[in-house]
């Protein structure tokens, strides 16, 4: 019997840009977060004993700034070949933009599959063959798994391999292929990488994505970490998912439709803010809160939205001791009044409202918008362009959203100003 470890994604020292744009954001225990997986991952095949790791793309997020991260790599693989721990590893897209670090050396326990043609490992002591091809550019479009060749007589075979399979939301469509091609191949167990969510997708043989090891963003939540393989006789007898991440981003939806005043929303955060703190290992928890609902509160809510924001911050960090980062507050209410009505309104609100109709159901100027924000987005750095609001740019029914939010905001103002009911 023998154990390896799977990983995929781990994307050491990624920049993540912007973050100095939150207030308050703790940067540098984001920005460290990434290492601090890649250490929990070596001291776990440790403690397993396991005989190898198996990195299935993107170890790197594109070029270094400068040497620190490769030598914060090698010394970290170097405590893999003190305890006799080997690491097979295939390039993925990230991997490929890479120019430094095709120049460092790393220690001999780790071994890059070529990136011409899939080449195939085998440790004849344990009985197993590993096949993989890495990217040797950053877009690979072509099926790369048609060409790895059959599963060697006798031995347990691993695939290992950068994919999107028939296509994963939110992910480039990198070496597509089909699980049918996969299996074709007969081997034991296929350690994908890419994808950032795990995802079991066969058993008997496994094939599976492990997800990334440490969440990076709000798009990115809940528990990250590899998979721990344990072969006996020939076969796999499990493949479990072991936690990595330092770091855990979670999404909190706050249903507002019962709160009179924004008050009523206080303690009703502070309780779910530790409820979600209670599903994690006392890890740091990076949030976003979304309130929804239409309440009464939704016009002091959009008025005095600073005001209530920190409040609601404050009483998070209040109850956590500063373990919790409230990376945003969406205020997604709605006003309890009926504002589809008073389009019919003979005043300048009602203009206004038809016209806001007419922008939102008329399709060129939907198209135009989103051509404009696409080509601001082209000019963004990869993570302002990921940006909620600017995503949503992306689909019409996406746009009516950012508009009716916008409507939503605007009604309740010109009301208080003085604007007759």
């Amino acid at each position: 019997m023998f154990k390896f470890i799977h990983c995929a994604d781990i994307h050491i020292d990624s920049p993540l840009r912007g973050l100095e744009q939150y207030e308050g954001a703790p940067v540098d225990r984001i920005r460290s977060a990434t290492r601090q997986a890649l250490k929990n991952l070596v001291t776990l095949a440790l403690h397993e004993e396991a005989m190898f790791i198996l990195i299935a793309g993107d170890l790197y997020d594109g070029d270094w700034r400068d040497y620190n991260t490769g030598l914060f790599l090698a010394k970290e693989m170097s405590r893999l070949r003190e305890a006799g721990v080997k690491v097979f590893v295939i390039s993925g897209n990230h991997d490929a933009a890479s120019q430094i670090t095709r120049s460092l050396r790393m220690p001999k326990n780790v071994a890059f599959l070529s990136t011409r043609e899939p080449e195939t490992i085998l440790l004849e002591d344990a009985g197993v063959a590993i096949h993989g091809q890495g990217f040797s550019q950053p877009a690979v479009t072509r099926d790369l798994a048609t060409n790895y060749p059959h599963a060697e007589p006798g031995y347990f075979n691993i695939g290992m391999l950068h994919t999107s399979l028939t296509g994963r939301e939110g992910h480039e469509t990198y070496a597509p292929c089909r699980i049918e091609t996969l299996l074709a191949k007969g081997y034991d167990y296929w350690a994908l990488g890419h994808v950032h969510t795990r995802e079991v997708l066969h058993k008997n043989p496994w094939i599976l994505f492990p997800g990334n090891t440490q969440g990076r963003h709000i798009r990115e939540p809940g528990q990250k970490g590899c998979t721990v393989v344990t072969v006996d006789r020939g076969a796999c007898e499990s493949a479990d998912h072991r936690d990595l991440h330092v770091l855990r981003w979670a999404l909190i939806d706050v249903d507002a439709s019962e709160a009179g005043h924004p008050s009523d929303l206080v303690d009703k955060v502070q309780t779910l803010v530790e409820e979600e703190r209670m599903k994690g290992n006392d890890e740091f928890l990076a949030a976003r809160l979304r309130l929804t609902g239409a309440c009464d509160a939704h016009k002091e809510l959009t008025m005095a939205s600073d005001r209530w924001i920190n409040q609601i911050r404050a009483a998070v960090y209040d109850i956590t001791g500063g373990t919790t980062w409230l990376e945003k507050i969406e205020v997604k209410t709605r006003s309890p009044m009926d504002l589809d009505r008073m389009i019919e309104r003979d005043d300048p609100l009602g203009d206004l409202l038809r016209y806001i109709h007419a922008l939102e159901s008329g399709d060129v100027f939907l198209q135009s918008v989103r051509e404009d924000f696409a080509q601001l987005r082209a000019k963004l750095p990869a993570e302002a362009a990921n940006e909620d609001f600017l995503r949503a740019l992306d689909s019409r029914e996406g746009m009516r959203e950012v508009i009716e939010d916008i409507k939503q905001i605007l009604v309740p103002r010109i009301l208080s100003a003085g604007t007759e009911q």
